[in-house]
């Protein structure tokens, strides 16, 4: 009994949750608006910071390449946060990602966005 509950103790003091691993797709019907989105995004990856210090792990963007399995989202970004809760301070209060809405709202007919811990 104690070695199991010496076992379980140090799974949970020793399996550190994955990164969260984020997507958005965006509908921008004009490429010069692409283009001024995706510059916004090289500006965030630069500027997002959370507590003075830059929070995200990983970013990369681009226009997708044509392909009927797209359905029309034609802009790609896949972004990585160290938890969950970096995620939501990105969703609500990152003043680089507030920046980079301003631009990419009133140009996107459509985005979609989803997230996950990767099991690899």
């Amino acid at each position: 009994m104690t070695t199991h509950l010496l076992q379980v103790t140090h799974r949970l003091f020793t399996t550190a949750m994955a990164p969260i691993e984020r997507i958005t797709l965006f509908k921008i019907p004009n490429e010069a608006d692409r283009d001024r989105v995706l510059e916004q995004y090289k500006v965030m990856a630069k500027t997002a910071v959370k507590d003075g210090k830059p929070y995200i792990l990983a970013a990369a963007a681009g226009a997708s390449f044509p392909d009927p399995r797209n359905k029309g989202y034609n802009l790609s970004v896949k972004t990585t946060f160290t938890s969950l809760e970096d995620m939501k301070y990105y969703d609500s209060e990152c003043e680089a990602h507030k920046a980079l809405k301003a631009i990419a709202g009133p140009v996107k007919e459509d985005v979609l966005t989803t997230y996950y811990e990767s099991i690899l």
